[in-house]
């Protein structure tokens, strides 16, 4: 769950269907850190069946594309609404800042070390963690020293997961081509390469900020 300062911008927060859902389940007994839970199994998920995808070929990888794809979706869906139930729904807990960070930090390496390992290239895989956390670091860094959160990319978490997304529907149509596994190969590369100017520009951003502040 998150707290009120500092969203993540999102234009699906203001769309109906998600205020809709929002407010269902801030009737329930569902709380916002049981949604940000949630939003590891789905990672989990994610990287399993993208592990089992990049060691198949036919229809099986085709479904194992699918659910990781849809796992991968359903990881920012929690994130959506665990903060939603919080700030618009009243429900925000006092450990709600725990759980806003550390299932986002553990999905991002579930998934990227499940294709890395999965297409066997662990280590590509391990850096797009690596990276991939190194962003959201520098971002909370700012936060810590009164600078605000930096949500800037190129890829920041809703790009990370947009690729991925997009990479297990490609790879569907690789077969086509001759291929198997290179387009998510090609994905790793651009979350890895993309994450690490996130970092650097985020902490560029930071600098000079604090810099400014005196």
């Amino acid at each position: 769950m998150t707290e009120a300062g500092d969203r993540r911008p999102l234009t699906s927060r203001n769309t109906w269907w998600a205020q809709a859902i929002a407010r269902w389940l801030a009737q329930k007994s569902v709380t916002p850190n049981q949604i940000s839970q949630a939003s590891i199994a789905a990672a989990a998920l994610a990287g399993l069946f993208f592990y089992f995808a990049g060691q198949d070929t036919g229809t099986a990888r085709i479904i194992f594309l699918l659910l990781a794809a849809l796992s991968c979706q359903l990881r920012l869906l929690c994130n959506l609404f665990d903060g939603m139930v919080a700030v618009e729904g009243g429900k925000a807990a006092a450990d709600g800042p725990f759980w806003n960070e550390f299932p986002d930090r553990a999905a991002d390496i579930l998934i990227f070390a499940g294709i890395g390992l999965g297409i066997g290239f662990a280590g590509l895989g391990w850096a797009a963690a690596a990276f991939a956390v190194l962003t959201a670091y520098v971002r909370e860094l700012g936060r810590a020293t009164g600078q605000g959160a930096d949500f800037s990319g190129p890829m920041a978490k809703q790009h990370r997961m947009a690729t991925v997304t997009a990479a297990a529907v490609l790879s569907i149509f690789e077969p086509l081509l001759g291929l198997h596994n290179d387009v998510l190969w090609a994905a790793l590369w651009i979350v890895a390469v993309g994450a690490a100017i996130t970092a650097l520009r985020r902490g560029r951003n930071l600098v000079q900020a604090m810099k400014r502040g005196g």
